[in-house]
């Protein structure tokens, strides 16, 4: 402690101090830049990575991100719950739509193939490959009162942060307001109805399970990891998620020549008429 006084006691202490933590890293921050990222995915070059980032339970993470980029969502130890919200990053008022996202396609489950629509009806994105089946469209995240009487507290600095606390954050780091967030998806916390209607927690898929998205606009993506408003665990206890993206129009030229039901064909339609009058040919 004397040591450490001693060092930051000048601006030239203090600045040889700062810059001595340039190359640490924690578990707990994102890979700057992206490419860096020791493992990408397999048969991703990792000069095409965006996004490499360890989100801890209890905290969020924002990011805009382009047409075209596959988000990889991986729960670690089977303990995360990660509520994601998206917004049109050239259009933010246009933004995620639960109830349009399970009444259009006709299912409340999500999964491989299930379209996450806009308030406009156009597609913000398509999870494209799931391999945890355990997720959520139903109940929205989690709140300050909701946490405050489960756990003792759901501030953002607690050791139990509400998701809605946390998107608060989120959104004010890209311009947004309160008012601007919608209900959220969950992933990696199952939730299902039972036959009278009332909605049971089916919990976790397990350790190293994963679902990828593919992005059909540019969007604001604001992920908050954070306990399920169902999770029966008396205790907060969220685990790590890892979030990996990258570029890949291929992958979403693919998603778009594929076979669909004509609710997804119209919504993507509706999504690649918008995209194309705002854009001018390359």
């Amino acid at each position: 402690m004397i040591t450490a006084t001693i060092t930051t006691a000048t601006t030239t202490g203090a600045r040889d101090h700062a810059r001595a933590q340039a190359s640490a890293h924690t578990d707990s921050m994102p890979v700057v830049p992206a490419r860096d990222w020791p493992t990408p995915p397999v048969g991703v070059d990792a000069e095409r990575l965006t996004w490499a980032e360890t989100v801890p339970g209890g905290r969020y993470t924002s990011k805009i991100l382009a047409r075209g980029t596959r988000i990889r969502l991986r729960d670690i130890d089977g303990a995360a719950c990660a509520h994601l919200l998206l917004w049109r990053a050239d259009a933010p008022w246009e933004r995620l739509n639960v109830a349009d996202t399970v009444k259009v396609p006709w299912q409340a489950y999500l999964g491989a193939g299930h379209p996450l629509l806009s308030d406009q009806g156009r597609l913000l994105a398509t999870i494209v490959t799931d391999d945890s089946g355990h997720h959520d469209a139903l109940c929205g995240t989690s709140t300050l009162a909701g946490n405050g009487a489960k756990y003792g507290a759901g501030e953002v600095y607690s050791a139990s942060p509400a998701g809605r606390e946390l998107f608060t954050l989120a959104a004010a780091k890209n311009g947004l307001t309160p008012t601007d967030i919608p209900p959220s998806v969950s992933f990696f916390h199952g939730v299902v109805v039972e036959p009278d209607g009332s909605l049971t927690s089916k919990g976790s898929a397990g350790l190293n399970k994963s679902v990828e998205l593919i992005l059909h606009l540019p969007c604001i993506v604001a992920i908050a990891n954070t306990a399920h408003p169902l999770d029966p665990a008396p205790r907060f206890a969220t685990g790590p998620l890892q979030v990996l993206a990258w570029r890949a129009a291929a992958d979403l030229n693919d998603v778009l020549a594929g076979d669909h039901d004509p609710e997804y064909r119209r919504a993507a339609d509706n999504t690649e008429d918008a995209w194309a009058a705002a854009h001018l040919p390359s």
